[in-house]
């Protein structure tokens, strides 16, 4: 299989080059990425709890998909990609918010991301790729906040910094 590379930017989220994805995460560079928020009409998200044989952040839950983008991918393309690939369905796509952050992990890698959060609606059931996802569950925004509070070891250390400010945009 091809070595997956990521797209490295700068702070404008202008590509500066390309590098395999395990390299920029052990040097900790800056590259761009999304996190894929797909909600049903109850407006509860849908989250997933990440395989248990993940390199990194395994067994933990985290929104609903999330990924880099192919040299050349619009971030809609790649979130309707990535969706398919974990969740088995997809869906349209809108972009919202994005910011940098950066999430070091015990295993040495670093996640140094310029990230888009892409917002998508469906109902039903996720048909789960077992290479990449555990479960998944839909839970309500307060539900999560509250959960993160008591419970943060279980979320994924982006998900949790992602989570905070999407949930400070949309609250105001």
């Amino acid at each position: 299989m091809k070595e997956e590379l990521v797209i490295l930017v700068d702070e404008n989220d202008q590509q500066i080059g390309l590098m395999p994805k395990i390299e920029a995460h052990e040097k900790a560079l800056l590259h761009r990425a999304f996190s894929v928020f797909v909600f049903n009409s109850k407006k509860e998200l849908m989250i997933q709890q990440r395989a248990l044989h993940k390199y990194h952040s395994p067994g933990l839950w985290t929104n609903t998909c999330c990924s880099h983008q192919r040299e050349g991918e619009s971030n809609i393309e790649a979130g309707r990609r990535r969706l398919m690939e974990e969740m088995g369905f997809t869906v349209d796509l809108e972009e919202s918010i994005s910011f940098i952050y950066k999430a070091p992990f015990d295993n040495g890698l670093t996640e140094h991301e310029f990230d888009h959060i892409l917002l998508g609606n469906f109902e039903g059931e996720p048909n789960l790729n077992p290479d990449e996802v555990a479960s998944w569950k839909w839970m309500s925004l307060e539900a999560i906040k509250e959960d993160m509070n008591v419970h943060p070891e279980i979320y994924t250390e982006w998900f949790k910094i992602i989570f905070e400010k999407f949930y400070n945009h949309i609250a105001q």
